[in-house]
């Protein structure tokens, strides 16, 4: 078997589909049927079988998948980090939630590599779901936000605690049959407060907005209510702009961790920021009113992308 196959078959398990596997690889189907007839044929099982107009993955072939991610995502990683022997400048590719990318990424990352200056940083934001994928495919060195479900393969570090209170425009009654305004993620079902929301006896009626930064503003407007991180809005608590609802369980309490690869398998990058996300600076840092100057100067950007 080759890499070419594998990261072929990784895509068509993580697409569900040959046409969106040979989409994404700009190929032909045939040609992505062709590599995947290749691995039946050395590994003598049939991987998938074809089912109800869409594909149903054999035991052999979702093991399979498995190690194809590991494998394509170790190749990459080694790439990665030959060409870093050459330019002498070390590249980390970080994943959050949307809540944790908005508020406190940028100042944490800038934090970073102001300590690391030959350190690249690329952020992406993805769902609390998504993040322990993106770190057993490699696609990710880091992830922040709630923590992964994926048992011992994952190493997770809390590293800042955080409240979410109930916050309006003015005294509300009944807060569960207001519209709740949120970010774009929602409310994580792998955060405390998602958690705390499933257990609900109702359920209010959701508003995303592309950013909480929005959804604040829109509360303040007097359009709904938001359960918004309280150092966000601590200013707003102060001068009255914004009053806190009393419902039971809020503030609700949550944690945010740095997880990465467990079992030695991380990169001497994600471990550094693993470890400086536990310092006081980091913690000042993300912390710090908006606007707030650095305490110096940092060289590299920090890159940020949004993935829906």
């Amino acid at each position: 078997m080759t890499l070419s196959q594998l990261r072929t078959f990784a895509l068509v398990v993580r697409l569900g589909s040959l046409r969106a596997a040979a989409a994404e690889l700009g190929v032909s189907e045939p040609a992505v049927s062709a590599a995947v007839a290749a691995l039946r044929q050395e590994l003598g099982d049939p991987l998938f079988i074809r089912a109800g107009g869409g594909i149903s993955f054999t035991p052999g072939g979702r093991r399979l998948a498995v190690h194809a991610e590991e494998i394509v995502g170790l190749a990459d990683q080694a790439r990665r980090e030959v060409a870093e022997t050459v330019t002498s400048t070390r590249s980390l590719r970080v994943a959050a939630t949307a809540d944790f990318g908005e508020h406190a990424a940028g100042a944490l990352l800038d934090a970073f590599t102001r300590r690391l200056p030959d350190c690249e940083v690329d952020l992406v934001t993805l769902d609390g779901s998504d993040l322990a994928d993106a770190l057993v495919r490699r696609a990710a060195d880091v992830v922040l936000g709630p923590r992964p479900a994926a048992g011992d393969s994952l190493d997770a570090v809390p590293f800042l605690r955080y409240q979410r209170i109930l916050v309006a425009d003015s005294p509300r009654s009944d807060p569960l049959r207001q519209v709740w305004l949120t970010g774009p993620a929602g409310l994580e079902e792998l955060s405390e407060e998602g958690r705390w929301l499933a257990g609900l006896p109702t359920w209010p009626d959701l508003v995303r907005f592309p950013t909480e930064t929005e959804a604040i503003d829109a509360t303040r407007r007097g359009d709904g209510v938001m359960l918004a991180l309280g150092h966000v809005v601590r200013a707003d608590l102060r001068i009255g702009t914004l009053v806190r609802l009393p419902l039971a369980g809020t503030p609700v309490q949550g944690l945010w961790y740095a997880t990465v690869l467990g079992r030695s398998r991380a990169s001497t990058a994600a471990r550094a920021l693993q470890e400086f996300v536990t310092t006081p600076g980091a913690t000042a840092a993300m912390l710090a009113p908006p606007g707030a100057a650095p305490s110096a100067p940092r060289r590299p950007s920090v890159h940020v992308a949004l993935w829906s």
